[in-house]
């Protein structure tokens, strides 16, 4: 079995259909600031984390789907290859459902599977 480093989670995301009411409900309860950032299409609001902790947003957008249809995506860990994690998916019994796609200023690459339970989960790692 690979060693990892770090945590078993790298990210999570809470989808939101209206990230304005979803920030201030989060900042509310949390009595914390949350930062916007949007990204490739989708608006975020970050939670405040430093590092080496684990960080993680408000996401709305066309994939970040609330309640019941989606939910909270954790993106797991999958250094130190995300290629090679991704060519298990299929051969475990899960599926690909967003491919290997670059993050925007140097922050790795993600991918996005569902597990042999329709759970989808995130995959992260820097190469």
């Amino acid at each position: 079995m690979a060693q990892t480093q770090g945590s078993a989670i790298n990210w999570f995301e809470i989808p939101t259909r209206d990230i304005e009411r979803a920030q201030r409900f989060y900042e509310a309860i949390l009595e914390t600031r949350l930062t916007r950032n949007d990204m490739g299409g989708y608006r975020m609001a970050m939670f405040p984390a430093e590092p080496p902790g684990v960080g993680g947003c408000l996401v709305q957008g066309e994939t970040a789907i609330p309640g019941a249809q989606g939910g909270t995506i954790v993106y797991l860990n999958a250094e130190p290859s995300l290629d090679a994690v991704l060519a298990r998916v299929e051969r475990a019994g899960g599926r690909i459902v967003v491919p290997r796609t670059e993050i925007e200023g140097g922050h790795g690459f993600f991918a996005i599977i569902a597990d042999p339970e329709h759970n989808h989960v995130g995959l992260h790692a820097m190469n």
